[in-house]
């Protein structure tokens, strides 16, 4: 009976000790039987966590399956607009024309219509973009005379002249595939700016096409070309309505022009009137300014 006691004593003193020397710690599991079972191997996109025991591949394989992945074929990526709905043209849309001359040729043929109408917030954004990216080189008349090149600056090919009649009759396809990969010195800006904001830019540069040939190409008018629509005098109304007074601040600003020059008609009008219907709305306030408006005639 006795011996049994200690042999439960001395294997209990055995199993304390062992567990001792390899006590977990903060940063430290201690051992482990199955470490696989302790430590996950699965991976997650962007994110590199290897570590000295997992057994299931060498740290370079590891490396590889950490590494972003590209999208599974034919998945559209969205950006929502935060109010729980998807606006295609407002994210990333697909572009199936590759980095080559004969897909450049392709999409000169394919890509016509502009998918966003002209409206004078687009052409504003257009040349905000254009000013950034593109004027230091085409110029800001889009003349090709940019100031790396004017004023002196080592350019290895003459920036495209947009003026010319060869751009001017291009298609919207020519632009926009320039923008997405480039061409000759100029790289891709793609990563840049935004689905929407190039089809601004090339709106922009239309605009630039008329003024230079005294046309028109606004938000309500395009003689230009055929192929580039305008939005039409409702679509502030619409995009205010939809979208609330922020995104048609410039669309308000061009198509309340004429509301807005009546408006500093009546003022004048009061002012050389004795304040006009002001004045009247007083008076029915204040007699006193009846006399008041009469004097002022």
């Amino acid at each position: 009976m006795n011996i049994k006691k200690y042999i439960f004593l001395g294997v209990v003193a055995v199993l304390l000790s062992l567990q001792s020397c390899q006590q977990a710690g903060v940063n430290n599991t201690g051992s482990e039987y199955m470490p696989d079972m302790g430590h996950s191997v699965a991976y997650e996109a962007n994110y590199y966590n290897y570590y000295y025991n997992n057994t299931w591949g060498t740290e370079d394989e590891y490396y590889q399956f950490a590494k972003p992945k590209l999208p599974v074929n034919g998945t559209v990526p969205r950006r929502g607009n935060g109010n729980g709905y998807t606006l295609p043209t407002q994210g990333s849309v697909p572009y199936y024309y590759g980095n080559t001359e004969d897909e450049r040729t392709r999409a000169m043929a394919e890509v016509i219509n502009n998918p966003l109408p002209i409206t004078e917030a687009g052409l504003a954004e257009g040349k905000e973009l254009y000013n950034v990216f593109c004027s230091t080189c085409h110029g800001a008349k889009a003349d090709g005379n940019g100031y790396l090149v004017r004023d002196g600056g080592a350019y290895p090919a003459q920036p495209a002249n947009f003026l010319l009649e060869e751009h001017l009759k291009a298609s919207n396809g020519r632009y926009y595939h320039a923008i997405m990969h480039g061409k000759n010195v100029m790289g891709g800006y793609s990563d840049k700016i935004s689905y929407e904001e190039r089809w601004n830019v090339i709106h922009y540069i239309r605009s630039l096409q008329a003024k230079e040939l005294k046309l028109t190409y606004s938000q309500l008018e395009n003689t230009l070309n055929t192929v580039d629509k305008p939005a039409g005098a409702d679509y502030m109304a619409a995009n205010m309505e939809s979208h609330g007074v922020e995104l048609g601040h410039e669309d308000n600003h061009h198509h309340l022009d004429g509301d807005h020059h009546e408006g500093h008609d009546d003022h004048e009008e009061g002012h050389d009137s004795g304040h006009g219907d002001h004045e009247e709305g007083h008076d029915d306030h204040e007699g006193e300014h009846d006399h008041g408006d009469e004097g002022h005639h």
